[in-house]
């Protein structure tokens, strides 16, 4: 398995028109074309391919939260059918599976009505409504900070 330095090495070679810019944290942001990574993962090489793989299948922007999910789960799929073999990374199931739960946790906490906690749907971006107490809700992004639920008046 490579090391992270060397991977870089190679996805920048393999990659000229995305950049790969040491940050806090895995992330890939579609607006700058720019994969950040963080040195200091256990799992740096699957995370950092991770993030290549949404770059790789176009993912810049959601509507739906569970589009984010669907996301998400492509991006890893891609990874253990193709980027894993190509630069000869083992990927962890345990691993994948772990930051796929983040994200089913982060839907399941932001569906949740704050007036009677059934699950409700979303109705646009960042609103929910409850079809058993006809409550509606707003929520922030929250992927990256606390999730806040506030109620809306119809």
């Amino acid at each position: 398995m490579p090391s992270l330095s060397s991977l870089i090495e190679s996805l920048q070679s393999d990659y000229p028109i995305l950049s790969f810019q040491k940050g806090d944290d895995f992330v890939w942001s579609p607006r700058q074309k720019t994969v950040f990574y963080a040195e200091d993962e256990t799992n740096g090489t699957i995370s950092l391919l991770h993030e290549l793989a949404h770059a790789l299948l176009g993912h810049d922007t959601y509507e739906r939260d569970i589009d984010l999910i669907a996301m998400e789960t492509a991006a890893w799929e891609h990874v253990e059918t193709v980027l894993a073999q190509k630069y000869a990374t083992i990927t962890d199931s345990a691993h994948i599976q772990s930051h796929l739960d983040s994200y089913r946790d982060w839907l399941h906490q932001r569906s949740l009505c704050p007036t009677c906690s059934h699950t409700g749907l979303q109705t646009q971006t960042n609103r929910y409504s409850c079809m058993n107490c006809n409550g509606s809700w707003r929520v922030n992004d929250a992927r990256r900070c606390r999730l806040r639920r506030e109620l809306v008046t119809n």
